[in-house]
């Protein structure tokens, strides 16, 4: 029986995390801080909140406020942290850098810290592959745990910062620590400034997907369901103090998730426009995952064509969900330039 103390819990990853480990592990509870920013939404946990109740908790609270974390984990004794509370959206990073630097790194400190004042016996932070920086279009190459940290990106400089501050405290205050550098991840709850549910839900407005001119600049693809798998992995069996990547092998590229969209919704190509390009724009991230398979015999489960379509379908069938977002949306990504 152990009890997990969530950050982010309300977001995208963070909400589809809480909902496959209580699902999954009926004698554990959960405890979900979150700050609830434009993008935290506790309408993705109602069905946890009816389902789950008795091991179900939420606090609200940042993870930069010292005091009231390490209140909370001294009341709950959590047997993990895992942190998924970020600052995420590239575009609005170059809007509002310092608002990045000052949760993603100052609050990953924050939390740490009192990870340590506390005796939290293990902490997991949630990282991305864009703190590698990117690679040309025209290459073969991956990133592997030991590449060079080169982010391009305000958001990116700021979660390679929070990487750095977390190994810091496990060599200099040994602190459990493990990291996960994630591809980009997709499935069903992601708030409407991402790619797939942005082109998805501007096409069910009727109005244009915005893509950049850059369109076929690559991602590589990740069910958020096979990303809380790996987590899991993770957290039972993964080395004190190492790094692991986590990523499907499937790279699209944003013509692609264009056109794909439009496919499955029976649309044609008049819905694509073409914008500048957002400054620092990563032209292709792909992971080497041998570490995580070969140690912890992790797989990706999810085919990328059968969840991709039911990422879309889901939009498509779940609009008193993201309709209700839209107001909150930040960032113009017609008007870069």
């Amino acid at each position: 029986m152990a009890t997990l103390f969530v950050t982010g819990g309300a977001g995208f990853i963070g909400s589809n995390f809480i909902r496959y480990w209580l699902s999954t592990h009926p004698n554990d509870s959960v405890v979900n801080y979150d700050s609830l920013t434009y993008a935290g939404n506790l309408d993705s946990l109602r069905d946890v909140e009816r389902a789950y109740a008795d091991r179900y908790t939420f606090h609200q609270g940042n993870i930069g406020n010292l005091e009231l974390t390490s209140r909370l984990f001294e009341k709950h004794k959590p047997d993990y942290v895992v942190n998924f509370a970020a600052e995420s959206h590239n575009s609005r990073a170059v809007v509002d850098p310092g608002l990045f630097f000052e949760t993603n790194v100052m609050g990953t400190q924050s939390l740490l810290q009192a990870a340590v004042d506390t005796g939290v016996p293990r902490f997991h932070h949630i990282s991305t592959c864009e703190v590698y920086g990117d690679l040309p279009l025209d290459s073969d190459a991956k990133f592997s745990e030991t590449s060079p940290y080169l982010p391009r990106t305000p958001y990116n400089a700021s979660k390679a910062s929070a990487d750095l501050a977390v190994r810091a405290y496990h060599e200099t205050f040994d602190l459990p620590i493990t990291i996960s550098n994630c591809s980009n991840n997709y499935g069903p709850y992601q708030f409407p400034e991402k790619l797939i549910p942005h082109f998805t839900i501007r096409v069910l407005e009727n109005e244009e997907m915005t893509l950049y001119k850059s369109s076929r600049n690559k991602r590589e693809w990740l069910h958020v369901i096979d990303h809380c798998k790996a987590i899991e992995l993770i957290l039972k069996d993964g080395r004190i103090g190492e790094t692991y990547n986590v990523g499907s092998g499937v790279e699209v590229d944003i013509e692609t998730v264009a056109d794909t969209i439009l496919s499955i919704l029976d649309l044609d190509a008049s819905f694509k426009i073409y914008v500048p390009d957002r400054p620092g724009h990563d032209r292709r991230y792909l992971l080497d995952c041998s570490k995580i398979r070969g140690e912890l015999g992790w797989e990706p489960e999810f085919q990328f064509e059968e969840g991709f379509k039911e990422t879309v379908l889901w939009y498509k069938d779940n609009r008193e969900w993201w309709e209700p977002l839209l107001t909150r949306l930040q960032v113009d990504e017609g008007k870069w330039g």
